[in-house]
């Protein structure tokens, strides 16, 4: 099971929120590539990289310093760069492919242009990730901040038949909040797309890991990690050895 580290950026700065919330935020470093650098040298082979001011739609300079940060993150040797947030046109994949970004995410497009998501999965193929966000079963875009009355197991069935093969999960009630993850949900998720996805949100201890390694590997592709790693819940290094074990 691959476990992605995350680095959420807001102005060049790696900050994490709570459920999402651009005012409940909490900065952890003005160095992301120092951040990606300690995770490297934990055993990191991936990396979750989140544009939220774009996906928030900030002022150009808070988005600038966030491309510049990503650009550095997807040089940096023995990482693989798994990015999105904000990507809505092709120019954006087209950018972020040429830092070298190995996935790159799509999430509200997919569901304001389902034409723009056809065309995108046709062309760029396992490149690309679903990003579906969900809230007591129903999607969430937009930074999160908008309601669209669908719910997760339509959207994910939607985009699977578009030909997406990657797909990221977000439970947004337990996004940045360390309060565990609730297994099921990414079961009844896996099995609407036929294939394993990366869990987001909630994971807060080992316990957790170890949840999604005995859940197996047709459910769980990876899991990404962010808050419990910045408060010290854990260390990547012992989130790695869990993911790799036995049951």
């Amino acid at each position: 099971m691959i476990v992605f580290p995350a680095i959420d950026l807001i102005g060049g700065k790696v900050v994490r929120l709570e459920r999402g919330d651009r005012k409940k935020v909490t900065v952890y470093s003005d160095d992301p590539l120092n951040v990606a650098k300690g995770f490297l040298e934990q055993g990191a082979t991936w990396l979750h990289v989140v544009d939220l001011s774009a996906a928030f739609e900030e002022d150009e300079y808070a988005r600038n310093a966030n491309t510049q940060a990503i650009k550095k993150l997807c040089k940096e040797s023995g990482l693989n760069i798994d990015v999105g947030g904000g990507v809505r046109s092709l120019e954006r994949i087209d950018e972020f492919a040429s830092f070298g970004a190995k996935r790159i995410a799509l999430g509200t497009v997919l569901i304001k242009d389902p034409e723009f998501a056809e065309r995108a999965a046709s062309e760029y193929k396992e490149l690309l990730v679903a990003d579906v966000a969900s809230k007591q079963g129903f999607v969430k875009i937009n930074g999160w901040r908008e309601n669209v009355n669908l719910t997760s197991g339509d959207v994910v069935e939607t985009l699977v038949s578009l030909g997406f093969k990657h797909l990221v999960f977000t439970d947004i009630s337990r996004d940045g909040m360390q309060t565990g993850i609730d297994v099921s949900t990414y079961e009844h998720i896996s099995r609407v797309a036929g294939f394993p996805v990366v869990a987001s949100g909630g994971i807060s201890s080992l316990d957790d890991i170890k949840a999604l390694v005995c859940a197996g590997d047709v459910v769980f592709e990876g899991c990404i990690i962010g808050r419990a790693l910045y408060e010290g819940a854990f260390t990547l290094k012992d989130a790695l050895v869990v993911a790799e074990s036995a049951c």
